[in-house]
């Protein structure tokens, strides 16, 4: 019976050895997934911040101005000033309309009263 159980313990010590075989393996792999997408994310970032200086050099005011002015005869373009802002006043907002309410409805416990 001891033999028995030595041997089941060896098994045991075995199926246990090659699972954390595996599991180490997974592991490694999980991390290099995890360096390779980290290093996708600094390249879109840096990307993207490319994007934005390309964005912010291409609207520039005075590119803008004279793009319209340019195009003019097609797009019929105005700059604009400061005239043409209204004041908060002069916007016409919807009515509120607040229901009041007439019915006075009493709630009561029956059971508490007797």
């Amino acid at each position: 019976m001891r033999s028995l159980l030595y041997v089941m313990t060896a098994l045991s010590v075995i199926a246990l050895a090659f699972w954390a075989y595996r599991e180490n393996y997974a592991t490694q792999q999980a991390l290099g997934n995890v360096e390779e997408l980290r290093y996708e994310i600094s390249e879109a970032r840096d990307r993207l911040a490319i994007l934005k200086a390309e964005w912010a050099y291409l609207n520039r005011p005075d590119r803008l101005l004279d793009l319209a002015d340019l195009n003019f005869d097609r797009l019929q373009l105005l700059p604009l000033q400061a005239d043409q802002f209204g004041m908060v006043e002069q916007v016409s907002y919807p009515p509120v309309n607040i229901d009041i309410i007439d019915d006075v409805v009493e709630v009561s416990n029956q059971e508490a009263n007797q």
